[in-house]
């Protein structure tokens, strides 16, 4: 810290301040105000990040020590004040947390209460923000004793005004010897640890992340110098390449990449304007500026200033971990090891643990820093490695080049690790900790820590890539058979299951680079496989899987399954069930791994109604697809058993039928089109609407409640349905639109509530939902008022121009609407609105929100249900759209085109 700093503190001219004012508070504020004015100014000169955060604890000392010595304590007055926590380390950022401990000889607080109350209220009046303890020597011994975050506080502090044999005698009765020895410590430490790394889900990857506590963070450096403090009485980094547990280059790399989470908290507490350790989309533009990054545009500035960020706390993780395990061996072994039991000449076991027989393995015979992955998968009960061998592993990185990428006894090894029967995302993930997989696939070293700037995707393509690996892996898994049923099944009759995990590595490796990354992805699969000389109909079907993974999530989210020409296409496109096997599971890993809290029984239904109608085409035989009349002939006569078993007179189901026309019958399975008819035959004519809600059976249907509507049709029914379904809070999931030849509607909406919960067996809620939309569509001329509610925090930072596209259907007699645009409260409210508006009516609908945007197809027809024909007409919705849906209402750069 520094001895004197007269531009920070300049005690000569707060002392003239304090005899001008009557009262002090104003000098204070005074002088705390400027104080924070230079140091911001020499944040953004580039002051080093270490001598800042020091500035400002020396110059909160300064003013401390003028309020304390305000109180006129006497020479022999038995109570300090101290600095403890982050600030007893002489560390402050802007709004870093003052911990004081005021420490008195006695347990005697009476003595002392009145000057201890008038010095907190002037610290809190001059607006200096405090947390403070009031405790004897005696009362620390038995608090510390107690609770971890005590002890862990004390050991870190600083006299700030006071006599300091008062903070040495609480050193002494809270030593090692006295209580939390370094065994009890730091096993209390890595419990903490563990704890705080799965509240952030054991990643250092998320999309706002906490600079301070998630894995990689601030706080993991900490805990190495706080055991290093208890075990060694060190709190110094650098102190600790003396006691062997860091090189100089690792203590060089630990030390940066502090630096730069510094000068991110720095930078983040100066824009929040509070205390503020949550890395939020709010302040990651204006920190990327701070800290230099520039990019083409916003997205791509914070995406480089992010990848910095995710490969440093990758780096603290990496030597957290090798740091931690030191310590394991040093604190818990005490020096002691067991038995070593050799695997084979190069590698051998002690205490659970891989190690290599003799520090030259790797230089010797390079070709073990592959085969000790494989070793470790295929021996589940090693726990990992020791922390002389990851040292080693990282010192021999540089051998992996390109003679060691095309050497056999490598390429061999590492398709070996895809065949083990456990261990495969165990092991690629430490190759990732450790650096060896970017550098053994260059391709893959480009993803590192690479985020997309959205809210679709909750981690850096790496970790994405490994976690889908993961899911993979978990579908074999005999307790997640309910959850994924199908996929479960499909997994276990793959071929050759290590292509499923090889087209998984590399799905996404083509990301970050322009141009579409399935393609550019299997280019690079194609020449994984080469060198790894994979069979020709391995290389094909992994390169194939790579460059269609997204096939099937967009067909079964975009397309119309109940048309039987989408499933003939896209069965043309997968041509066998063993391609069809490995898409499905593979489809299902990359959503669950894209984001996992937008996977739901509703997307899981789409994708098995897709593979099993696929299924059906591909046994049938692609030269005899499923014509139409076959379909609906099947679905009336299996809906007649059902109906004439109930007593419903066959007569009056066909008379109904005959006016519903063909779509209604494509669209809906026996068991609806049995279900609706009953409640319409037993309907009074002027009962008024008809609505029906059950929770859904049907495997196509599953998680979402169904909603049947049947009513005369009207101008502005769809509209109004979707805004009251709005006010109802519910989000819909799909739309089917049919009006029939005696001019009702009757309609199919598939809902769950706003936070994607089904609604389930509620009546309340349910009965709640009927009397709503009865009543919104007896009164039409009451048109739902379209809610507006605010836009959540975080969609506020992705806005883009919606993009809209309209062209007509070749097969069939509408114009499809597609519509990519920001997410946002009664936005579907919205686009009704505009139908009713343009006087269109609406036949089908597609409903898919991913993250922070929309992806919706809309098949709609004009006033006398024909498509649409007038390129005039079709601008001014296009344009009309645009207008409704852009965020900031600025249309300039939106995206549409017209095709009729």
């Amino acid at each position: 810290m520094p001895q004197v700093d007269p531009e920070l503190f300049d005690r000569g001219q707060f002392q003239a301040e304090l005899a001008l004012k009557a009262s002090p508070i104003a000098a204070f504020k005074k002088a705390i105000r400027g104080a924070h004015e230079v140091l911001d100014a020499r944040f953004r000169k580039g002051r080093d990040i270490r001598r800042l955060v020091e500035d400002r604890a020396w110059f909160v000392d300064q003013i401390l020590r003028e309020a304390w010595a305000r109180l006129d304590w006497s020479e022999d007055a038995d109570i300090a004040l101290l600095a403890v926590g982050g600030y007893g380390r002489g560390e402050l950022h802007p709004y870093s947390d003052i911990d004081l401990l005021i420490l008195l000889d006695s347990a005697d607080h009476e003595t002392f209460r009145e000057p201890i109350e008038r010095f907190l209220t002037l610290l809190w009046d001059i607006g200096l923000e405090v947390g403070q303890s009031v405790r004897s020597v005696d009362e620390c011994a038995e608090e510390a004793r107690a609770d971890l975050t005590v002890i862990t506080n004390l050991m870190e502090s600083r006299t700030i005004a006071g006599p300091e044999r008062l903070r040495q005698r609480m050193i002494e009765v809270t030593s090692t010897e006295r209580m939390w020895p370094s065994r009890h410590f730091f096993l209390a430490k890595r419990k903490e640890q563990r704890a705080r790394h799965a509240k952030y889900n054991d990643t250092e990857y998320n999309l706002e992340p906490n600079v301070k506590g998630s894995p990689g963070g601030l706080r993991d450096i900490q805990t190495i110098l706080w055991v290093a403090r208890r075990h060694f009485g060190t709190l110094n980094l650098h102190a600790m390449v003396g006691q062997g547990f860091l090189l100089e280059s690792e203590y060089a790399l630990l030390a940066s990449s502090q630096e730069f989470l510094w000068k991110v908290r720095y930078a983040l507490h100066m824009l929040a304007g509070r205390a503020e350790d949550r890395l939020l989309f709010d302040y990651q533009l204006g920190i990327a500026g701070l800290l230099g990054f520039e990019g083409s545009d916003a997205k791509r500035t914070i995406e480089r200033f992010m990848q910095k960020y995710y490969r440093t706390v990758m780096s603290i993780a990496e030597l957290s971990e090798l740091i931690v395990l030191h310590f394991e061996e040093a604190i818990l072994g005490a020096g002691e090891s067991g038995q070593a039991r050799p695997l084979n000449s190069r590698f051998q076991v002690r205490d659970d643990y891989i190690e290599v027989t003799h520090p030259n393995v790797f230089k010797r015979t390079p070709f073990a820093i592959m085969e000790i992955f494989v070793l470790m998968a295929q021996h589940p009960e090693i726990k990992g490695v020791r922390a002389d061998t990851i040292r080693l592993l990282r010192d021999h990185r540089h051998l992996i080049d390109d003679d060691f990428r095309n050497d056999i006894r490598n390429t061999s090894l590492f398709i070996e690790l895809f065949k083990c029967r456990q261990g495969i995302h165990r092991n690629l993930r430490r190759m990732n900790r450790y650096g060896i997989l970017g550098r053994y696939l260059p391709e893959f070293g480009h993803i590192v820590g690479q985020m997309q700037h959205d809210l679709f995707h909750i981690y850096t393509v790496d970790a994405h890539t490994l976690n889908l690996i993961k899911h993979l892996r978990k579908l074999k898994w005999p307790e997640l058979a309910e959850k994924f049923p199908l996929a479960s099944k499909v997994i276990d009759k793959l071929p050759k299951p290590e292509l499923i995990y090889l087209a998984g590595l590399y799905h996404d490796i083509g990301k970050g680079r322009g141009g579409d990354h399935s393609e550019l992805g299997a280019l690079d699969a194609e020449a994984f496989c080469a060198r790894h000389q994979l069979p020709a109909w391995d290389s094909r079907l992994v390169a194939w899987l790579v460059r269609n993974h997204l096939v099937m999530s967009t067909t079964a989210q975009r397309k119309d399954l109940s048309d039987p020409q989408v499933i003939h296409d896209f069965a043309q496109q997968v041509g066998d069930q063993t391609h069809l096997d490995y898409l499905y599971v593979l489809t299902i890993a990359d959503i669950n791994a894209t984001n996992p809290s937008l996977w739901n029984s509703w997307r899981a239904s789409l994708l098995r109604q897709l593979y099993t109608e696929t299924k059906r085409a591909l046994r049938r035989g692609l030269e005899n697809p499923l014509d139409r009349e076959e379909q609906i002939r099947r679905t009336q006569s299996a809906a007649l058993d059902i109906l004439v078993r109930a007593g419903v007179d066959q007569d009056d189901a066909e008379q109904l039928w005959s006016q519903l026309g063909d779509d209604y019958f494509l669209r809906h399975t026996a068991g609806d089109v049995a279900w609706h008819t009953e409640a319409i035959l037993q309907h009074p004519q002027d009962g008024g609407p008809l609505v029906l809600i059950k929770e859904t059976t049907q495997r196509e249907f599953e998680g979402g409640t169904q909603i049947f509507i049947y009513a005369p049709d009207q101008h502005d029914f769809f509209a109004v349905t979707v805004a009251a379904m709005d006010q109802l809070n519910l989000n819909i999931h799909d739309a089917r639109v049919i009006t029939s030849t005696s001019q009702f509607t009757l309609d199919t909406y598939i809902v769950l509530d706003a936070d994607g919960g089904q609604i389930g067996d509620n009546p309340a809620r349910i009965r709640e939902i009927r009397q709503g939309l009865v009543d919104a569509l007896k009164n039409p001329d009451d048109y739902p008022a379209i809610i507006q509610r605010r836009v959540p925090r975080q969609l506020k930072h992705f806005a883009f121009a919606p993009q809209v596209t309209i062209s007509n259907d070749a097969q069939r007699p509408v114009t499809m609407l597609e519509i990519t645009a920001p997410d946002r409260p009664g936005l579907l409210a919205r686009i009704g609105k505009i139908f009713l508006d343009f006087d269109l009516s609406l036949q089908n609908a597609k409903i898919a929100t991913l993250g922070e945007r929309i992806e919706d197809v809309f098949f709609i027809t004009d006033a006398h249900n024909q498509p649409l024909s007038d390129p005039e007409l079709c601008a001014r919705l296009q344009q009309a759209i645009i207008e409704q849906l852009s965020p900031t209402r600025d249309t300039a750069s939106a995206i549409s085109r017209i095709s009729i």
